[in-house]
């Protein structure tokens, strides 16, 4: 008895983790596709764009799958252990192998593409440049989403403000360049003001979002893992020990 109310504790503290991870990913998922859509959004405007951009426009997807996911192996292994129903503990280690399977499948995954992001989006520099020189200030809505994307993150541009020369903006506003890439003391943004300012470009937001959401799922992944691992060894224990009490 005492034994079986210590796994059941056990049980508790695993899933309650998985639990609280799943949230944590789904959290992220939905961060991701809030803040960063217009960002993400502008890639799809881009013509040529390599095979591999569609990772990018769909992780948010793919994390508030996962955090879903997640969340509902939580709950089930804390209902299979208070209830001490057999079926719902191999259902739940069923599963969670499964997602443990297919976890490190992801990770390595999610390591090369990581390394491969920058020179994705570094592929993408001329096709960006070309769609921004042809349509800002052309399109009302590539241009209200350029400049909404430039006010959220304080960037300018793909790389830098250079990437508006000779858009119909720039051609149409008498040399001068959208406000977002200049300070915002400064009224007129001209070239030499722009060039003074200094406003990284989208590029380097979009990395450097990418990076840093790939260290955060990384170490949730690898707590996950650990959880997952402890919690299926745990399910199968209390499994055993409810057969024997049958």
């Amino acid at each position: 008895m005492c034994c079986s109310g210590f796994l059941k504790i056990m049980m508790f503290i695993f899933n309650g983790g998985i639990f609280l991870a799943g949230a944590c990913i789904l959290g992220v998922g939905v961060w991701v596709k809030v803040d960063s859509g217009s960002l993400l959004g502008l890639l799809n405007d881009v013509e040529d764009a390599p095979s591999g951009l569609s990772q990018l426009v769909n992780v948010s997807y793919l994390l508030i799958a996962v955090g879903a996911v997640l969340l509902v192996i939580g709950f089930l292994g804390c209902c299979g252990a208070v209830r001490e129903s057999r079926c719902m503990l191999l259902t739940f280690f069923s599963i969670v192998l499964i997602i443990f399977l297919i976890e490190v499948a992801g990770a390595v995954v999610l390591l090369v593409f990581n390394g491969l992001a920058e020179q994705i989006l570094n592929h993408l520099e001329d096709e960006v440049r070309t769609s921004i020189r042809n349509g800002y200030g052309r399109s009302d809505s590539f241009t209200s989403l350029w400049n909404a994307t430039m006010e959220e993150f304080e960037c300018c541009g793909y790389k830098n403000y250079t990437d508006f020369y000779d858009s119909p903006f720039y051609n149409n506003s008498g040399n001068l360049y959208p406000f977002t890439c200049c300070n915002e003391t400064i009224a007129v943004c001209t070239t030499n003001q722009a060039h003074l300012s200094r406003i990284d470009g989208c590029f380097t937001m979009l990395l450097q979002l990418i990076e840093d959401n790939a260290v955060i799922i990384a170490a949730v992944a690898l707590g996950i893992a650990a959880l997952e691992v402890a919690a299926m060894v745990v399910s199968l224990v209390l499994y055993k020990n409810i057969g024997h009490k049958e």
